[in-house]
């Protein structure tokens, strides 16, 4: 079975051309050996929960992420998040700052974002797995291939999504996306390193929303749930 074979079915009918690619195998066969030799973030389960959780046909935003968070407990395959009683890491904590500064929607007491997943808010890293306590160890094997192949097939469907691009490493699939009816809404990343140099005062959250409603679509409620 292939990785496109473990994908939910709208996902998987939307990249079934990549079941083929040479890549592809490659991919696996590295995961294979890393996992037998390495632990791997996130749970083998979880590697595509970003899919899972947001429907193919139901994509409304789409935030890029980069690497899966490489401490333990962290990753559980949707970028930026973690799941619930683990420490809400740096940059989730200046999202939240921006959401409050931006909507006045008061930070969240944990740090799982499944909520926003839930409704159309597709939080793609590129690449999906990591090896524990190593960044940026799964770099290069293929996943950056089929995440762009995600990015692809939204663009390619006729309804609006937002493309939200924050940071160098994500503004670089600007050019996967050249859909008139899109929006691409972009910033400094809101890494501790970054997030003064542009990312606060951008108000990504309600400039995602006014494009929605600008076509007729539902706007994201970005409130979560307390702790």
């Amino acid at each position: 079975m292939t990785l496109v074979d473990q994908l939910p079915p709208d996902w998987r009918a939307a990249l079934s051309g990549e079941r083929d690619k040479p890549y592809l195998a490659r991919l696996e066969a590295f995961l294979a050996e890393e996992r037998t030799r390495h632990t791997v973030f996130p749970p083998e389960g979880d590697v595509f929960a970003a899919l899972r959780l947001t429907p193919y046909g139901q994509v409304r935003a789409l935030i890029v992420g980069q690497d899966p968070y490489h401490d333990d407990g962290q990753a559980h395959g949707l970028a930026f998040s973690v799941r619930r009683g683990v420490r809400v890491p740096p940059s989730l904590v200046n999202i939240y700052k921006e959401l409050e500064a931006d909507l006045g929607i008061p930070r969240a007491g944990h740090g799982s974002l499944e909520r926003w997943a839930a409704q159309g808010v597709l939080l793609l890293n590129t690449s999906l797995t990591v090896r524990a306590h190593a960044a940026a160890s799964h770099k290069g094997r293929g996943w950056e291939q089929l995440t762009d192949a995600v990015i692809r097939a939204v663009n390619a469907r006729p309804q609006r999504a937002v493309f939200v691009l924050w940071g160098g490493h994500a503004q670089k699939k600007r050019p996967l996306i050249d859909g008139p009816q899109h929006v691409v809404v972009e910033s400094a990343h809101p890494s501790p390193l970054s997030a003064r140099g542009g990312f606060f005062g951008s108000r990504p959250f309600s400039a995602i929303n006014r494009a929605l409603e600008e076509v007729g679509v539902a706007p994201i409620d970005w409130r979560l749930e307390a702790a």
